[in-house]
């Protein structure tokens, strides 16, 4: 099975990076085969066509499981992961087994990644089986949620790679 982290927040090597490879080896048990911090794609997510973004939209499309890791920003997901996803073509997401995964300062945003973040993956057409995941981003790594979250999405995942 192919694993991919992608990372909308606007600060490069973030704490939502590290919360997004940490999900992903739980739910795996490995590290992800690929990682893709937004950020390093800069202005060529503003440009149809990019080489660089095409290449990624691709990768990304490749893949069975992908854990999209996204600060909440103004009470939703940021512009910077937005501009990816609409990179994407209708159904572009279709094979992908997508776990939406956030982090904020506190618990208001809770519901983020279901109620904003999920919409999205599924409109593309990733299959999302488990519950958004909403971290504090200052303790994530030790947030119990955690691995009582990943148990349960663990008996979501794929069972049969392409």
């Amino acid at each position: 099975m192919k694993t991919a982290v992608v990372v909308g927040n606007p600060k490069a090597k973030s704490r939502t990076l590290d919360a997004g490879i940490l999900v992903a080896k739980k739910l795996t048990g490995a590290e992800p085969d690929m990682v893709l911090d937004l950020i390093e794609l800069g202005g060529g997510l503003l440009e149809y066509g990019n080489a660089a973004v095409t290449d990624w939209v691709q990768k990304i499309q490749g893949c069975d499981i992908v854990v999209f890791a996204c600060p909440t920003y103004k009470a939703s997901y940021t512009g910077l992961l937005k501009l990816f996803l609409d990179q994407f073509p209708t159904d572009g997401l279709a094979e992908v087994t997508a776990f939406p995964v956030m982090l904020g300062a506190g618990p208001a945003h809770a519901l983020a990644p279901d109620l904003l973040l999920k919409p999205v993956l599924v409109e593309l057409g990733a299959c999302c089986p488990a519950v958004g995941l909403y971290l504090i981003d200052k303790t994530f790594a030790e947030d119990p949620k955690l691995d009582s979250w990943a148990e349960r999405a663990k008996k979501r995942l794929p069972t049969v790679a392409r």
